[in-house]
């Protein structure tokens, strides 16, 4: 969702190039993409930088007397400075967790450079990374309904959806303790896994938007009168797994992206999410899913292959992705709210394609 952006250009580039040149000396910045709309989340700038290793930039190409030329494609991830979608912003973490799975695992996220937590150079903390080429399926509109997605053949739309959820496994099955990863544990809002989920999420709603909330919330008390056991010792959880934040190149994952949700919890979680935002990209905007996408039963029985395990209380995961992403649009919708996009009395808060989507998978529980 795009927030107003008034960020200049030529100003960014400056102050990006001297703060970059204390990392690569010489270093100049021919062009800079700044978006005229950013997201709640996070702002990305899309940059290139040459610089010479062994010298001073800006020599002809080329090798001299030991002097390389370098060129490369950087993105800078700056945290939320104004409208927030998520009451409190993980984007420490985001980095730390980035930055060792870049340099200690396989997962294919982007390469991770460098971290800059004042605010001063540009409003708000940032990071920078390797900028990794593809293509990314959409949410506006949903991949289903028009884009890219829509016009590849059907056996590539499989290897879309069967690759990353390779990469899924592979990340719920590294070692927590091992790679330093207890960071990413709440436990502010409670246990480890579902009882922090519910009561953070519980916060999240009443903070997120001041209406009224009776799908949400009746989400909610199911799904805490209904609260199963996750015995199994607690994963790293990828927050928002979904093929919408992987960049593909004919079907292969080039990196996966998007990590600010990342916490600890049951793989179950995760797969859920994958699943009911893709349920939601189709079934809940009204089009049918494109041919080639394999089916959520079967989707299920491969990732117990990739476990190792057969899954549990999927039901249970899928209202609580249901209910999560609720939280999420009831934000948004406030957001909207905020704008003067819509009017305050405007239903689409509570009201949208995710509740209604929840509200029958609700009754079909009844």
């Amino acid at each position: 969702m795009p927030v107003p952006d008034q960020r200049d250009p030529e100003l960014t580039r400056r102050i990006l190039t001297e703060w970059l040149d204390r990392h690569l000396p010489g270093v100049r910045i021919p062009t800079i993409e700044t978006p005229k709309t950013s997201g709640f989340s996070s702002e990305t700038l899309m940059f290139d930088a040459d610089w010479t290793e062994g010298g001073t930039a800006g020599k002809p190409a080329g090798k001299t007397a030991g002097k390389t030329e370098r060129h490369e494609p950087f993105v800078a991830r700056v945290a939320p400075a104004h409208y927030q979608i998520f009451p409190e912003p993980r984007f420490e973490e985001q980095y730390r967790l980035m930055r060792i799975l870049d340099e200690r695992t396989t997962i294919p996220v982007p390469p991770i450079r460098w971290y800059e937590p004042s605010s001063e150079p540009l409003g708000a903390p940032f990071f920078v990374m390797g900028r990794i080429d593809g293509d990314v399926p959409t949410d506006m509109p949903p991949y289903h309904q028009d884009g890219w997605v829509t016009e590849v053949p059907p056996d590539e739309r499989a290897a879309m959806w069967w690759s990353p959820l390779e990469i899924l496994a592979e990340l719920h099955k590294l070692d927590v303790t091992g790679l330093g990863l207890g960071f990413l544990d709440q436990p502010a809002w409670g246990d480890t896994g579902l009882d922090q989920r519910l009561n953070y999420y519980e916060h999240y709603l009443q903070w997120a938007y001041e209406g009224p909330q009776e799908t949400a919330l009746q989400a909610l008390e199911w799904l805490r009168a209904n609260q199963v056991d996750e015995p199994d010792p607690p994963a790293v959880l990828w927050g928002d797994a979904r093929i919408g934040n992987v960049i593909f190149q004919k079907g292969e994952p080039r990196a996966v992206l998007d990590w600010e949700t990342a916490m600890l919890g049951a793989p179950e979680e995760d797969l859920a999410w994958y699943m009911f935002l893709d349920r939601h990209h189709s079934e809940g905007i009204g089009v049918p899913r494109l041919a080639g996408f394999p089916s959520y039963e079967d989707t299920v029985a491969r990732y117990e292959e990739l476990l190792g395990r057969p899954l549990r209380h999927m039901d249970y995961y899928e209202v609580l992705s249901g209910f999560k992403f609720s939280v999420i649009m009831a934000r948004v919708g406030q957001a909207m709210i905020d704008f003067g996009w819509i009017e305050r009395d405007n239903d689409f808060p509570y009201n949208n394609n995710c509740t209604r989507l929840l509200a029958r998978i609700l009754g079909g529980l009844q």
